[in-house]
């Protein structure tokens, strides 16, 4: 209870001097640059109160939504088949580490030829943001299985999938629930990325044209929207991560 308690006044410490520093350089640039905290915060409430800005926040949450369970399911399915067929790792390791590293914004001007400017085109490019670290982080985490688990399922005469549900997955979970963790970020900033180049509506679409606008209060409160949804998400993952792990120990 007391490590919990320093741990949250550690947290609002943390958070008050990040709108300290905010409020200090907001007086060092101005207004011509960023917002002051208090109408950042001001100008997201009005966002949010206004009805033409929940369609462009719905298409974004859609798109992202999609594009994660995409990348979750395949990442997953991917990363155990490789994982468990070594001679297959090795020969996708290389590349899917060469994936991992190229700039993907490269890779859009082919998924607007293939998808058009739709809602299909945000999902596939969140998609190849997050699923390569998913099966990376699966596959390797599965590799790192005690030889002994796998030898018992042999054994046993256990069937793939019986022996995915039953001893891969529980056994490299910790591993796993990391690379879904990183998935999640990639995934969310591929989707806003695909919306900021190529899209008529979105969260990244409205970004842009606040941009083109030199809307600085509705640039900041749109950031300021996505900071808080993607911290308080990954609050919540890191500290089943860190559970996992602890378990694992």
């Amino acid at each position: 209870m007391r490590s919990s308690r320093l741990h949250t006044v550690d947290v609002l410490i943390l958070i008050g001097g990040l709108l300290l520093l905010w409020q200090v350089v907001f007086l060092l640039v101005g207004e011509l640059a960023i917002t002051g905290p208090l109408d950042t915060l001001l100008h997201a409430v009005r966002l949010l109160g206004r009805e033409q800005f929940w369609p462009h926040l719905v298409e974004t949450a859609t798109a992202f939504g999609a594009g994660l369970a995409i990348s979750i399911v395949g990442g997953l399915v991917i990363g155990l088949i490789l994982g468990f067929h070594r001679l297959s790792g090795d020969v996708f390791d290389p590349i899917l580490t060469a994936l991992y590293s190229i700039p993907k914004v490269t890779l859009y001007p082919m998924i607007l030829l293939i998808f058009g400017i739709r809602i299909s085109a945000k999902v596939a490019f969140g998609t190849i943001h997050g699923i390569v670290p998913i099966i990376i982080f699966t596959m390797d985490a599965v590799r790192n299985i005690k030889p002994v688990y796998i030898k018992t399922g042999r054994l046993y005469r256990l069937d793939p999938g019986t022996m995915a549900r039953t001893i891969l997955i529980p056994a490299a979970l910790p591993e796993i629930f990391t690379g879904l963790r990183v998935g999640f970020s990639l995934t969310l900033i591929g989707t806003l990325i695909g919306e900021m180049f190529g899209s008529l509506q979105g969260l990244g679409f409205v970004l842009m044209r606040a941009i083109g606008l030199h809307d600085v209060k509705a640039i900041m409160a749109v950031t300021l929207l996505l900071v808080v949804f993607a911290a308080c998400i990954n609050t919540i993952l890191l500290a089943v991560d860190h559970r996992l792990h602890e378990r694992e120990v």
